[in-house]
């Protein structure tokens, strides 16, 4: 099994990853785990943060690497809160954490009624890394189209999801059960399409590590 780094210490991507990764023979290892701190992210695009990460984790640890980057983007902001979309609040001296974030913007959008103003999407960029200096590393990115919500909804997930109405079921993204929202959200489409590529040098007999 060849050990690849995930440039994130969130329990649930990495369990996920491992049941997605495992059938190529790929075992994913968290960061933290090997004593690497989260890089600085300095970009300015999801794929060039998600680089950055890819990098710096596989830098440190001399092993392939997986990183992602994702955010929220709302047309009615110029496709903000996006790269900063966990700041979002910090920023704008509103408080720090996913509902300071979301109350925000809900209040930046206040003056807008229609749901069809208030478009929005998630976006997931995921990139794979055979070793620092890769010239050609996997890149697979995913969306979910939806708009924000009036108040939020639901007590799943995290973020932006209670005031997130995806169109896929029209319901917030916080209303849905894991199994649902992993098959259809932004970054579950990534991963997927990130492993079927995986999956797809595997079966040609060329080690993808």
């Amino acid at each position: 099994m060849q050990k690849v780094v995930f440039a994130s210490s969130n329990p649930g991507k990495i369990r996920e990853l491992n049941d997605l990764l495992s059938p190529v023979g790929m075992e994913i290892i968290a960061q933290d785990s090997l004593g690497i701190k989260a890089a600085e992210e300095t970009a300015h695009t999801f794929v060039e943060n998600a680089l950055l990460k890819a990098r710096h984790a596989s830098a440190a640890s001399g092993l392939p690497a997986i990183a992602d980057d994702s955010g929220l983007e709302v047309d009615a902001l110029n496709g903000a809160p996006g790269l900063y979309s966990a700041r979002h609040a910090e920023r704008h001296d509103a408080g720090t954490g996913d509902v300071a974030n979301y109350e925000l913007l809900l209040a930046q959008l206040s003056d807008l009624p229609d749901d069809a103003q208030r478009s929005a999407r998630f976006r997931t960029v995921v990139v794979y890394l055979k070793h620092e200096f890769d010239p050609s590393p996997l890149i697979a990115e995913g969306s979910w189209e939806g708009h924000i919500l009036h108040a939020p909804q639901g007590d799943s997930g995290f973020g932006y999801d209670p005031v997130f109405c995806n169109h896929d079921t029209h319901t917030a993204a916080a209303l849905l059960d894991k199994a649902s929202k992993n098959r259809l959200s932004h970054r579950g489409k990534a991963v997927a399409l990130l492993v079927d590529r995986l999956k797809a040098i595997h079966e040609q007999g060329a080690a993808p590590l």
